[in-house]
């Protein structure tokens, strides 16, 4: 049981790797594809807001399907669809199956294959002692955004735009076939007969959440783009989304550590901090050479915001069911990234810039940082020990919420128990 569990840990730092570096990447194919497939930038903006809308729809009816069938399949499936999409990228010849490919292969292999799904997978697995396991295979998360970029930039010129990503996407194919071996048999989890929850209650966490993911997925997936057009090379472009995910990584494996002394709403507040800081200048300083900045600062404050919010929405939750009730916060965040697309889509038909929107992500931000406040654990589930804890969340007793509230007691007032990420 012990490699098992090792397995499960390294098979969703692979799998997060697979999933998001695929999804994440296809920033970096934007520009070169324009040119080689003769499809406009607007439609490939387009086809980015499509798919992420797809993911975002989808993310209810992927909750249900781990209680039907169990995350590791959900895991290999997805993982399927989104490589696929690279290698089907390699053949379309019109603007139409381009669109179609990336929105339905993409949309609903990224859906089926992202964060919910590993978090589904490691926290029935690992019970309360999820945070190593977690904190491990979210690592993938920056790994994909780090190799991949730098690996499809590398590859435009010796085997051209098809050729690369027909590579991704079998090196892709090849991954899941492997974590198909290794994953054992899905568990399915019970829960009490009829229990209920949602979200309702974390509706300020929940649009927070939504206004970071459409300043993120903007940012993240038209920086190259909008590099591209203030006269960088193209792999300078996706090399520059390679610095922003090694930002990334080092901020997230900070947060581990810095979670043990402070609440994660004190964490987000300083991380939405340095937002403002990296959009300030995309806004306000002209020229190329700022963009190093810009990404370095947005790096560290782009996914790690992620883990913090989930663990405020986690609190107190039934282990069990934490896929279905967790899923409206990806419904928002998809939805939420989908129109932040759309919208930079229309500005920069207008201005023939992304500067406008990189403004508006400044008054989303400010907006997010102002929704963050405390939400306590259920009841219900506080007081039961035995209940597992959610990535970067706590089982919270009487005395820990103490802990919570005034985040500068001395640790010897702490509970030494598991703790979300902490390992």
């Amino acid at each position: 049981m012990g490699m098992r569990r090792e397995h499960l840990a390294w098979a969703g730092l692979t799998a997060m790797t697979v999933s998001f570096g695929l999804n994440f990447t296809m920033g970096v194919f934007f520009a070169p594809t324009a040119a080689s497939y003769g499809v406009s930038a607007t439609a490939l903006a387009v086809a980015a807001a499509l798919g992420t809308t797809v993911t975002g729809l989808a993310q209810q009816g992927i909750g249900r399907l781990f209680d039907l069938l169990g995350p590791k399949l959900v895991l290999i499936g997805g993982l399927t669809l989104i490589s696929s999409s690279y290698l089907v990228l390699a053949l379309v010849t019109e603007t139409w199956q381009f669109v179609a490919a990336y929105m339905v292969l993409g949309g609903l292999g990224f859906a089926s294959s992202s964060t919910l799904t590993v978090t589904t997978l490691l926290g029935r697995a690992h019970g309360p002692q999820v945070g190593p396991a977690m904190a491990r295979a979210a690592i993938g998360i920056n790994l994909g955004q780090l190799i991949t970029p730098w690996a499809a930039t590398a590859l435009f010129d010796p085997i051209g735009v098809r050729g690369t990503f027909a590579l991704l996407g079998a090196i892709g194919l090849a991954s899941t076939a492997v974590l198909w071996l290794l994953l054992p048999a899905d568990q399915r989890a019970t829960t009490s007969a009829g229990a209920r929850e949602s979200l309702a209650d974390r509706w300020k966490v929940l649009v927070s959440f939504g206004f970071h993911a459409a300043t993120l997925y903007v940012v993240v997936l038209m920086l190259p783009k909008h590099a591209v057009e203030q006269g960088w090379s193209v792999a300078g472009a996706g090399r520059l989304v390679a610095l922003a995910a090694l930002a990334a990584g080092l901020t997230s494996a900070a947060m581990v550590r810095l979670l043990r002394h402070y609440p994660p709403e004190s964490l987000l507040r300083v991380l939405y901090s340095v937002r403002l800081a990296a959009l300030l200048p995309a806004v306000l300083v002209p020229g190329p050479a700022v963009l190093v900045v810009v990404a370095v600062l947005f790096g560290i404050a782009s996914f790690p915001v992620i883990p913090l919010t989930m663990a405020i929405l986690s609190r107190g939750l039934d282990p069990a069911r934490m896929g279905r009730t967790l899923a409206p916060a990806w419904v928002i965040h998809q939805l939420a990234a989908a129109t932040g697309l759309g919208v930079a889509t229309v500005v920069h038909a207008l201005t023939d810039s992304y500067r406008g929107y990189f403004a508006l992500g400044l008054v989303f931000t400010v907006v997010a940082v102002g929704l963050i406040s405390p939400v306590p654990s259920r009841t219900g589930h506080r007081l039961n020990p035995a209940r597992p804890s959610f990535p970067g969340s706590a089982r919270v007793s009487p005395t820990q919420k103490e802990i919570h509230d005034e985040p500068d007691k001395p640790p010897h007032r702490r509970d030494p128990g598991p703790v979300g990420l902490l390992p």
